[in-house]
């Protein structure tokens, strides 16, 4: 989807992150719903649309018409080629996904080779989901190592084993989401069940990986008492859990699912405050013997 520079909370240092797309999860919050389908979709900003005209020519389908009111898409009639956003000057229309070779993307990371030895950074892997594509995540992951770059994978844990186990040896941290403790909330939030996500972690740790808790709090879905005793379990029955990351909602998700033409699940408007956050992080703190930190801060 994406190739992020300088990135400070994905991983310890300043860090390049690689946005895979395709997820099997579909996290009603979802910050990044541009990378949870496998294949290209087409973003419209429509305040940044000059009605020029451009992307009418360009179109084979008639997806899209320019009208008295202003332009106008039908996504039915959209094939994704994507001609349209290759001639918009106004980064109106643009293509979320793209196909690039593990070598592309190495000779991406290794223009930052100088701020991860300065900061004790590296690449990390992220989306969507890395375990979605196991044989690219694996190559790119290997390149990275044989080229000396400190590697991280942000997962759901919702893969085959196989797959988490054969990223490991090349992968140096594991950031893993925990999204809700209860498996009947996981499954009407997420769509899958938190059961596969518990063992793959135990795998995780039963092989001496080490791993970040990262865990999303979002208003009205988990943020109860529940909850924060899980993490904290988890964090107390895992030795290799060396730190929880706390992760405040925040909306621009429901943005992002405009611009694809559909409507997010979970439409809160509103940020997650400072204060709560810090509640939270002070209650889970207590009873933990690592640390607990609020991404971004």
């Amino acid at each position: 989807m994406n190739i992020q520079h300088f990135c400070v909370d994905d991983g310890p240092g300043i860090r390049t992150t690689v946005f895979f797309k395709g997820c099997p999860l579909s996290c009603a919050w979802c910050h990044n719903p541009e990378t949870q389908a496998s294949h290209s979709e087409l973003i419209y900003r429509s305040d940044r649309c000059a009605g020029c005209g451009a992307c009418v020519s360009a179109c084979q389908t008639g997806a899209h018409v320019l009208t008295a009111e202003g332009h106008a898409l039908d996504r039915e009639k959209c094939i994704r080629c994507m001609k349209c956003a290759k001639v918009c000057r106004y980064e109106a229309l643009e293509s979320a996904g793209m196909d690039m070779t593990v070598d592309e993307v190495l000779s991406d990371l290794l223009s930052d080779r100088a701020f991860y030895e300065t900061s004790g950074g590296g690449v990390t892997l992220s989306g969507g989901e890395p375990t979605a594509q196991p044989q690219f995540a694996e190559a790119l992951l290997r390149s990275c190592r044989d080229a000396g770059l400190s590697t991280a994978v942000e997962t759901c844990l919702f893969c085959p084993a196989d797959t988490l186990l054969r990223l490991a040896p090349a992968t140096d941290l594991f950031l893993v989401d925990w999204k809700l403790t209860s498996d009947a909330l996981h499954r009407q939030y997420t769509g899958v069940s938190n059961a596969l996500i518990r063992e793959n972690l135990a795998r995780l740790c039963k092989i001496g990986a080490r791993v970040i808790l990262r865990c999303p709090m979002i208003p009205d879905v988990n943020l109860t008492e529940e909850h924060y005793n899980g993490i904290v379990a988890l964090a107390n029955a895992h030795p290799n859990i060396e730190q929880i990351d706390l992760e405040g909602y925040h909306p621009l998700g429901v943005g992002k699912s405009e611009t694809l033409g559909k409507t997010a699940p979970y439409r809160n408007e509103a940020f997650l405050d400072k204060g709560t956050l810090e509640e939270i992080r002070a209650s889970i703190a207590s009873r933990v013997r690592i640390p607990v930190t609020i991404s971004g801060n």
